[in-house]
């Protein structure tokens, strides 16, 4: 399995930009990926080195519109924790670095 298949998308939240600043980055993962896996992946995509993976299961919750009900997708979230001397992911930064630097700009 590639490391592109493991790792979905960056889970962009008001509190997983928080933990940022502590070197924890939030993705949504695959459902069968196991920690040793999206260690992996994570240190073969971004070149960093990984210190823990936390993984949890967010269960699909009830959504209504009018009388119609439906399930949103069941999905697995990984919290990545970097050790202090590695890089930072770059995909959480860059929009940061651009708007700062447009500010300043103008």
């Amino acid at each position: 399995m590639d490391a592109h298949d493991i790792i979905l998308r960056p889970v962009v939240t008001e509190k997983s930009m928080d933990l940022v600043d502590d070197k924890k980055y939030t993705f949504d993962v695959l459902l069968t990926a196991t920690k040793t896996q999206v260690r992996n992946a994570v240190e073969e995509v971004f070149d960093v080195k990984v210190k823990s993976v936390n993984i949890m299961n967010v269960r699909g919750h009830d959504k209504r519109v009018g009388r119609f009900m439906g399930k949103t997708a069941r999905r697995r979230k990984a919290i990545v924790t970097l050790t202090a001397d590695s890089n930072d992911i770059k995909i959480f930064n860059d929009n940061n670095d651009q708007s700062d630097s447009d500010k300043e700009s103008k």
